[in-house]
């Protein structure tokens, strides 16, 4: 799903995140009570979509917070009585939540109201019981009305252990559910218009496309100068980002943090993440399934493999840019930075960033693939990459329907992509084991600094594709 801001002064404004409101309006323009679990990570964006979607509604949106359920019941009488000009219900608030069900239920019987409660799993630390008040709620005052009740969270574990899993309580009362993701690379172009390629790669590779990173981000500054201001000082505003994203995910974040420090440094099989953590196999399976079910972490399997589930040649990556850029390069010098030595953590930043452009950029070539398709480009059902003991490709495109497969190298060099990148991805597609009997190669190659002449005559006879940066080659 795509999110689009635009940045005008120092501020962020909301441009556009048309499938996601489309998604809401859908359901609001539906008769009867509706019920919308809506989540993601933290500062993804969600608070905004919701104030978004209420415009020109008649709601009541409700931020809980880490109090106690007396002053959350207080709260939440102060914001409805608002809207409902009940100057008693303002000042005293509402005594439990019985009273407040029974309000919102009278109150919506014959108007559509939208009530959406933000961090909802506060109100769960204030009572671990609210799932179960909730859904007698539901299932006793509020499935007659005409409510559009949307509850949020950003502890996704949370949510899905109170709301979405199969034993939560709430679980089958939902009408829909929405988890609002990070944006891809392409919306940078709507924060920062005109920013050439390589700074808009520079500050994906570390902050994402997270909104309450980017709106901190100085487009006139380099992705280093945004690090150093933003990463390094030890007030910085992403300084202990990472640390508080786990402790507020996980209850033993002391061990996902050496699995993800070591993923991190390179460490993606299994067996290796084994040997540098010291967990048993039984233990680390069950952390990487959790850290997988967060969000937090990717595991990657050859393309072409036919039972991706039982593969054993499965490789883990940190999902999240910034958690791994974090633990790449800040944490492993935060001795140094508490001593203040941003200027040598910076350097050291600096000899190694490229390395981390390249490895990004293949990223950010299978999101253009995906592009291509969709303009009538390419066509394929499965992308990723491919390896085996011998050899890698950046990239892989299956059309299963037509047979045909798509073999992209992408090279993040200052050197234009020559004829003999383009052989070697021939020979290495020569021992992908696909349809070999009736399958048609394709070649797509990806370059930050173009093509040499005798690639471009190459590509326009042999029907290769040619991508410089981000822009297709018109080989016309």
């Amino acid at each position: 799903m795509m999110i689009i801001l635009a940045v005008t002064g120092d501020n962020m404004q909301f441009v556009n995140r048309r499938e996601e409101l489309d998604f809401l309006n859908r359901y609001w323009n539906e008769s009867g009570f509706q019920f919308v679990p809506l989540y993601g990570r933290r500062r993804v964006g969600k608070t905004r979509l919701a104030r978004e979607f209420l415009q020109g509604k008649r709601g009541i949106y409700f931020l809980a917070d880490s109090v106690s359920e007396r002053e959350q019941l207080k709260n939440l009488g102060r914001d409805v009585g608002e809207l409902f000009s009940d100057t008693i219900l303002m000042e005293s608030g509402f005594r439990d939540w019985q009273q407040f069900f029974a309000y919102i239920a009278e109150n919506s019987r014959s108007e559509r109201l939208a009530l959406v409660i933000d961090e909802f799993p506060y109100l769960v630390y204030a009572n671990s019981a609210i799932a179960t008040i909730f859904q007698k709620a539901i299932d006793t005052l509020l499935k007659e009305t005409s409510l559009f009740l949307v509850l949020m969270g950003s502890s996704i574990g949370m949510m899905e252990q109170e709301v979405l899993f199969s034993k939560a309580p709430l679980y089958g009362r939902r009408t829909a559910s929405l988890e609002v993701r990070e944006m891809e690379f392409s919306a940078l172009e709507g924060f920062y218009p005109g920013l050439p390629l390589e700074q808009r790669v520079g500050l994906y590779a570390v902050f994402g496309a997270i909104p309450a990173y980017l709106e901190r981000v100085n487009p006139n500054e380099t992705p280093l100068e945004n690090v150093r201001r933003l990463a390094l000082d030890r007030g910085s505003f992403l300084y202990s980002e990472v640390e508080f994203l786990l402790r507020e995910e996980l209850r033993e974040p002391r061990n996902y943090f050496v699995i993800l420090r070591a993923i991190a440094q390179g460490k993606r099989k299994l067996a290796e993440i084994i040997n540098d953590t010291g967990f048993d196999k039984n233990h680390l399976s069950r952390y990487l399934d959790i850290l997988r079910t967060l969000r937090l972490l990717d595991k990657e399997i050859p393309v072409t493999e036919r039972y991706p589930d039982k593969s054993r040649m499965g490789l883990y990556l940190i999902h999240d840019y910034y958690v791994s850029f974090w633990f790449r390069s800040v944490f492993p010098w935060r001795g140094r930075l508490e001593l203040g030595s941003i200027d040598y953590v910076t350097d050291r930043i600096a000899r190694d960033f490229d390395r981390l452009l390249g490895t990004v950029y293949e990223k950010i070539c299978r999101e253009l693939c995906r592009k291509f398709m969709v303009d009538g480009v390419m066509q394929f059902s499965a992308l990723g990459k491919w390896w085996n003991r011998h050899a890698e490709i950046d990239l892989v495109a299956l059309d299963e329907e037509e047979s045909i497969a798509w073999f992209g190298e992408c090279k993040w060099s200052v050197n234009k992509v020559g004829t003999d990148i383009f052989h070697s991805l021939q020979e290495k597609a020569a021992q992908v084991e696909w349809r070999n009997e009736n399958r048609q190669d394709r070649f797509i190659l990806f370059s930050r600094s173009g093509y040499t002449d005798e690639m471009l005559k190459l590509a326009a006879t042999d029907g290769v594709i040619l991508v410089y940066g981000d822009k297709i080659v018109d080989l016309l």
